[in-house]
Parts: structure tokens; C-alpha cells; sequence
């Protein structure tokens, strides 16, 4: 089911040890820039808190560092709700934003994307135990099945135009201020389902594996990067970082590491 969901080309035989760290002598130099990046903490296994300890932490925080060594720059983050996000970094407000951010032309409008660093694939997330409905046609059947999305994310649009009858007024799409108040609401049976990328569906599903799970078909792929305000000279720095983990097995490694071997709570 992992490798049928997760779109990644992951090549476990070209990982890389202790020597992924080092900072490729033909990468930029940024000499110790500070970067204030904006995260908001609730796409796992992309960026989440852990739950034990309180820390933020997850695939983009690991490439984010590793990013920052093999560029010499030193990075903070702040937690920006989503709504906030684009405006905030088109504003200038912060440097960079990550959070699975789909790669979209009227986004591409406001900010500048990174090259992307994933693909992913859209899916249906249900309780674990959902037996009434198994695809988009047999959910939108029945007017009493409802479902959560954020307004203004790729899963909304999905839903409204690939599962129900395109009405963004549509009474049976219940809206939720961010991702993890939609995976709540399934959780405690408000909504029926949350459309999700393979990414965070993947996520949920593996650290509750009693409580989600993923049916159906993909529906359509996307690809994340992170974000930038227009004319961002750190855009050409992060895509030659991009490139070269990509290159030496890093982001394989890291996808091994959040998608396969991470286990809730570690």
C-alpha cells in the first residue's frame, strides 16, 4: 500500500551515509544568513509537533537543515496559520514559508516556488473503520455524508469539483480554520472525509493507523515547494540545494526516514 501511494522515487540502494551533510563545493555561500522561515505545524509527517515533547519537527525541518549547512545560512521559524501564510510572505514578512505548499500557477502570481522537492497524489482519508462509501461516486451519492477541507487548499478545490457537484457553497463541505481541525472533526465523526495529498494522508494513517485509513483512487498529483516573496534572491540558492540532495541520495533518505521508518512519538 506505501509503495502504491507514495509517488516518490525512492531508491533505498543510492542512500547516503554520515557524508550527506557536506556542503557541495559548487553550492552558494549565503556566509551565515539568518532565514526566518514560516511553518504552520500541523502536516505530518511534513512538519507536525511531537506530541511527547513539544517539538516541531518532521521532513521539511530535516531538509530545511540540511539546506541551511550546505548553504552556510542559520535558520528560525515561526508558526503562521495558513490563511496567513502567502500574504505574509508576498509581504515580505518572512524569508521562506514550508508547508506542503502545492505548486500552483495563481500562487506562482503572489510568490516565487522553489523547484519542487516531492510529488504527491491526492486521496480520500476516512475513519479506519468506513464501510458505506469506497470512492468519490459512492460518497457524493449520499446527502448525509459530509466532508472537511481548509478553504483556499488544493483538497477543497478537489472536493468541491471532483467529488461533489462543484458548488463551493455546497452545505455538505464543512470549512475548518486548519488541516488538523479537519482530521479532528473526522476523527470524532463531524465529517466523513478530508481529502488529502498522499503526504499527509500517509502521515496520519501511520501514526493512527487504528483510527485512518486511505481508500481509492488517486485522485490527480501535485508537486510541493517552498515559498518566497517575488524576486527572492534565495530562490537560485535553495533550488542548487534542492538539486544536489536530490542528486546524492539526501531526499531519499529522508523520505525512507518520515514516510517508512518514523514511528508516532519517537
Amino acid at each position: 500500500m506505501k509503495n502504491a501511494i507514495l509517488t516518490l522515487a525512492v531508491a533505498f540502494s543510492s542512500l547516503i551515509g554520515a557524508g550527506l551533510t557536506a556542503q557541495a563545493d559548487d553550492l552558494p555561500d549565503l556566509g551565515g544568513k539568518e532565514i526566518v522561515i514560516a511553518s504552520e505545524n500541523t502536516y505530518p509527517p511534513l512538519q507536525f509537533v511531537n506530541p511527547k515533547t513539544g517539538d516541531a519537527i518532521g521532513w521539511e525541518y530535516d531538509a530545511i537543515a540540511e539546506i541551511a549547512k550546505r548553504l552556510n545560512a542559520k535558520v528560525t521559524f515561526e508558526n503562521v496559520s495558513w490563511d496567513a501564510m502567502i500574504p505574509a510572505i508576498s509581504a515580505g514578512e518572512y524569508d521562506l514559508a514550508m508547508n506542503g505548499i502545492t505548486i500552483k500557477a495563481d500562487r506562482a502570481e503572489q510568490v516565487d516556488f522553489s523547484d519542487p522537492y516531492m510529488r504527491s497524489e491526492m486521496f480520500m482519508l476516512v475513519r479506519a473503520d468506513e464501510d458505506r462509501f469506497t470512492d468519490p461516486k459512492s460518497f457524493a451519492a449520499n446527502a448525509d455524508f459530509l466532508a472537511g477541507a481548509q478553504p483556499g487548499t488544493t483538497p477543497f478545490y478537489v472536493t468541491v469539483y471532483e467529488v461533489l457537484d462543484g458548488d463551493e457553497a455546497n452545505p455538505r463541505i464543512k470549512l475548518f480554520e486548519t488541516f488538523g481541525a479537519a482530521v479532528q472533526a473526522l476523527k470524532s465523526g463531524d465529517v466523513d472525509l478530508v481529502l488529502t495529498d498522499s503526504t499527509g494522508g500517509q502521515g496520519y494513517v501511520a501514526t493512527n493507523p487504528d483510527t485512518f485509513k486511505l481508500i481509492g483512487e488517486p485522485m490527480g498529483s501535485e508537486d510541493f515547494g517552498f515559498i518566497f516573496a517575488k524576486g527572492s534572491d534565495m530562490v537560485a540558492p535553495f533550488n542548487a540545494a534542492i538539486a544536489s540532495m536530490r542528486a546524492d541520495g539526501t531526499l531519499d533518505a529522508l523520505n525512507k526516514k518520515w514516510f517508512f521508518d518514523y514511528k508516532a512519538g519517537q
